[in-house]
């Protein structure tokens, strides 16, 4: 698989534009990927600059990653236990419930929220 990168602003807009790039990829990793994405509207803010990389790990791994990059290194992402009332906070369980693993990688002027899924 060749590592695919997208540059992009947070937008609502950016979700269905990135699904597109990833046609080539199964649900499961436009879910994730466009479910990382939304965290970083809702918790930075709209328009808020990220990168996208979606990479194939060694061949006997079996694995995509995904990696989301942003600005803030100190807005983590937290797994919220929603209610059946609550309209949002499902996002990373769902990512949770797809991956095979997930982490955050901090830097000091950024962070990266991964994950890997079976290919």
């Amino acid at each position: 698989m060749t590592p695919m990168e997208f540059h992009t602003l947070a937008t609502p807009k950016a979700a269905p534009d990135l699904r597109h790039q990833l046609r080539e990829h199964g649900y499961d990793v436009h879910l994730c990927a466009t479910e990382l994405l939304t965290n970083v509207i809702d918790h930075l803010g709209d328009g808020t600059p990220v990168t996208v990389r979606v990479i194939g790990t060694a061949p006997h791994c079996g694995r995509t990653r995904i990696e989301v990059t942003d600005p803030d290194p100190r807005a983590l992402p937290v797994l919220l236990a929603a209610t059946e009332s609550e309209e949002s906070g499902r996002g990373l369980a769902l990512v949770v419930a797809l991956a095979e693993c997930w982490g955050v990688v901090q830097g000091p002027d950024c962070k990266t929220v991964w994950c890997e899924l079976r290919s």
